[in-house]
């Protein structure tokens, strides 16, 4: 398909990712801009056009589509929508960027990824840790070979349920498993298995556990995983989501010959390199809007201008990951 010489998007959900994380980010890059976004609630729709300055609002996903100012769809749903927009925007010979975890399950994404490539239709997905700055400082790391070899890895996220997830369960579709297509762990793990694609390349073999012990959702609360990379390095991970306040910890060990990195993925933006006669911490700071970094690699592969490090394939991978651990 030809290239364009703007982006000017379409988003179909202007829910809450939408407020600051990434829509305003698409009205700051150059050769992007939001000329259009849809809610099935018109009000909604009509509101939040109205405060971020968006000429255009609708409550049908298809007039979005349809829309000729729109060359490219934003599809900020839960996940059990994905696929019918993707395969709506593609249809219509629009590029998608969606929204992560990329589908409930690796069979979704294969469809996904089967309806944009018989329209020659680019996908994106919103795995944005793999263009932040620190990040891509332990990437490089590694890739400089700072800890030598790598062993293996080692992911460990302990949350404890807070009384707000408490009383807004019964409107969180982020445990429902037929929205989300599972729990915490498809919403969050997600994230981290997606950066350890980027860093140490595919995971060739998972296995795992999931369970539900608190019973305060149907989706699963803790898991347990082990994994194995193309390169051989292994890996472990252990989620739980309903821990008390003592136990709770987010941190990723990323464990080398020659020494260590630790990082986190939510809850610091400091990334540590640990060797025998040398420590060092350094301390990011993170865009206003976070997915402006990865959106505007978007853009530019959009344009022809450079290269997305997201796209249908690599965030399918995480789904065939995700599904490993929990089928």
């Amino acid at each position: 398909m030809d290239k364009p010489k703007e982006i000017r998007w379409g988003i179909i959900g202007c829910g809450d990712v939408c407020e600051v994380k990434s829509a305003p980010a698409m009205q700051k890059i150059p050769g992007s801009s939001l000329v259009a976004v849809m809610r099935r609630n018109a009000t909604k729709a009509e509101d939040y056009a109205q405060r971020h300055a968006v000429p255009k609002w609708y409550n049908d996903a298809q007039q979005l589509i349809d829309d000729p100012d729109v060359n490219a769809v934003y599809i900020a749903t839960p996940p059990s929508s994905h696929g019918q927009y993707t395969a709506m925007a593609a249809a219509a010979g629009k590029p998608v960027y969606v929204e992560k975890p990329m589908a409930r399950t690796f069979a979704e994404c294969q469809q996904m990824i089967a309806d944009c490539q018989k329209y020659a239709v680019p996908l994106h997905v919103a795995y944005y840790r793999r263009s932040l700055p620190q990040f891509l400082q332990v990437k490089k790391w590694v890739d400089d070979g700072a800890i030598g070899a790598i062993r293996m890895v080692q992911i460990e996220l302990f949350q404890s349920i807070q009384p707000a997830i408490v009383s807004g369960l019964d409107n969180n579709w982020r445990v429902d498993p037929e929205i989300a297509g599972g729990g915490f762990f498809y919403d969050l793990a997600s994230h981290q298995l997606d950066y350890l694609d980027y860093l140490l390349g595919p995971i060739k073999s998972a296995n795992g556990f999931c369970t539900n012990q608190a019973g305060l959702y149907e989706a699963e609360d803790v898991v347990s995983a082990t994994f194995q990379f193309e390169t051989g390095v292994l890996g472990t991970g252990s989620w739980c989501f309903t821990v008390g306040e003592p136990a709770v910890k987010e941190e990723t060990r990323i464990i080398g010959e020659k020494g260590q990195i630790i990082f986190h993925y939510f809850t610091s933006n400091k990334v540590r390199l640990e060797l025998a006669d040398q420590e060092e911490e350094l301390d990011f700071e993170m865009p206003a809007h976070i997915q402006q970094p990865l959106i505007e690699k978007i853009v530019a592969d959009l344009m022809g201008e450079g290269e997305s490090p997201s796209t249908g394939e690599s965030a399918a991978r995480t789904n065939w990951v995700i599904d490993q651990i929990c089928k």
